[in-house]
């Protein structure tokens, strides 16, 4: 895809000394440079706390960043200069107003000399607490609304239940409008989840077979090896509840359950995916007991080393209740999907890392082969997000040989398995869609608000329950025995992240 042509602008990065500035944010606007997808002169500014010349920013946290963590590492002798021209950095304290109205004034510097026309991105890489002072200052001191266009990106959490989601909003309404406001999800910039319409809606043979009639149920895991990695004292605010299940799982959801869209349109799109939200069957208190599974890790084994519990983690409490793995189960109630069980399952310190869909079909009536030769594997699609990208088939097929041996066989395609592949961060594809005005793969309020309603009632029958046993899981387990029961109850079971055995 050639790119677009862009407006010049300026990219304001508020906590630009930051994690998530440095890990995600600078490798992918560099990559973007070396592929050729940046505006032709946009500006990019880091707005920190600290000390910093705009050298030795650049020495000491861009070069660092790019070493580190670009895909594009390889290319900085040629290209790490004239990236750097583009970046500046700008010391204040974002809780200062005297800062923002210098910030305001260096912006119109760099506006007037390279032309970009007042165009403003505002990129929140800061911690969720910080969200509403900063648009407050932003719009109090006149940063907005810009002369030219302008965006807002938001990190999740967006709120941490309604009530506080809403409050956010209504903080953001009064300097942006909906259209100007970007809820970034990481999860929606990753190749194969881009893949999954283009899969249902560009394929002849999967649309009539996409609903009740044929699929068994649907399969849902995100899975990480990882503990906390320094996010212990937001985590056990939050929980995987709140923290994978409310935006990124659910966000799978409706891209698989989805009716077809009137067309491709940002809006269209978007409309389709608030439906299957508003079709989620509400959880009771009743209804959380049988088919919300929490849990939370204890000591344990990953990839050989032990590895401590939760609630040794550091920024966690002692005696802390907060969950690091759910499993759920639930309906969509609408004709396409009714009946269907949707089974979601997400968590730290489990055996791998992987994120994938699995639809499982139906089986046939039992003649024929299944009459002959018992019970057979059923038919699945496995679109696999992380760390493979690809999507299979799994069929039943004749083993070659004398025998009439029938077995499972794969018409596999692996995205990124041959060498030289290297796909695009999803931190790429989302920057570059702000910087083109594009706000598809980013949720909109009413996304999130429908989210909120779904998980909120989970959270308050959780909180009903009292005090949970945990640590009910060791790392590097698949979660407490109970996620297992949820399948094994309805005589399914989990599949691995393979395919082609179940984890018992």
């Amino acid at each position: 895809m050639a790119p677009d042509r862009l407006d010049n602008s300026l990219l304001v990065i508020f906590g630009g000394t930051g994690d998530l500035a440095r890990r995600k944010l600078y490798p992918a606007l560099f990559n973007l440079f070396v592929d050729g997808f940046l505006p032709p002169a946009l500006g990019v500014i880091a707005v920190g706390r600290c000390g910093f010349t705009r050298d030795s920013f650049r020495q000491e946290i861009l070069l660092p960043s790019l070493e580190t963590f670009s895909r594009r590492a390889a290319s900085l002798d040629a290209y790490f200069e004239p990236f750097a021209t583009r970046l500046h950095y700008f010391r204040t304290d974002i809780y200062d107003p005297e800062g923002y109205t210098r910030l305001g004034q260096f912006l119109v510097e760099l506006e007037e000399a390279a032309g970009s026309r007042g165009n403003r991105i505002f990129y929140l890489a800061v911690t969720p607490e910080h969200f509403g002072p900063v648009i407050r200052s932003l719009k109090e001191t006149g940063l907005v609304p810009a002369r030219g266009w302008q965006r807002v990106v938001i990190e999740k959490p967006f709120g941490h239940d309604l009530p506080s989601a809403t409050e956010l909003n209504r903080q953001l309404r009064e300097a942006f409008s909906e259209e100007e406001i970007y809820r970034i999800d990481h999860y929606l910039g990753k190749e194969m989840i881009q893949n999954i319409m283009v899969i249902r809606f560009a394929n002849t043979f999967f649309e009539p077979v996409w609903n009740n009639k044929y699929i068994d149920h649907v399969q849902i895991t995100s899975a990480e090896t990882v503990g906390m990695e320094n996010r212990g004292g937001y985590y056990d605010r939050a929980g995987a509840l709140r923290d994978m299940v409310q935006n990124h799982l659910l966000q799978l959801v409706t891209l698989v359950a989805m009716e077809p869209p009137a067309s491709l349109a940002t809006e269209a799109i978007r409309d389709e995916k608030v439906k299957v939200l508003r079709s989620l069957k509400p959880l009771d208190a009743a209804a959380v007991s049988k088919n919300a599974i929490r849990g939370q890790y204890g000591a344990g084994e990953i990839d050989g080393q032990m590895v401590p519990p939760y609630r040794q983690e550091k920024e966690v409490a002692p005696d802390s209740t907060t969950e690091t793995f759910v499993a759920l189960k639930l309906f969509i109630d609408n004709f396409r999907w009714a009946g269907v069980p949707f089974y979601l399952r997400t968590g730290k310190r489990l055996p791998l890392k992987v994120t994938e869909i699995i639809l499982q079909f139906k089986s046939l009536p039992d003649i024929l082969y299944f009459k002959e030769y018992g019970e057979l594997r059923p038919n699945l699609l496995v679109i696999r997000v992380q760390p493979l990208e690809g999507v299979y088939v799994q069929l039943n097929a004749k083993r070659p040989g004398n025998n009439n041996y029938i077995v499972p066989i794969r018409l596999d395609f692996c995205q990124n398995c041959e060498v030289g592949v290297n796909s695009p961060e999803a931190y790429e594809r989302l920057l570059y869609d702000v910087m083109r005005g594009d706000p598809t793969l980013f949720t909109r309020w009413d996304e999130v608000e429908a989210a909120w309603k779904f998980v909120d009632p989970i959270s308050a029958a959780w909180a009903a329950q009292g005090q949970p046993q945990f640590p009910n899981y060791a790392a590097g387990q698949w979660g407490p025995p109970a996620a297992q029961r949820l399948l094994i109850c309805d005589a399914r079971r989990w599949w691995e992240e393979n395919g082609a055995e179940s984890i018992s």
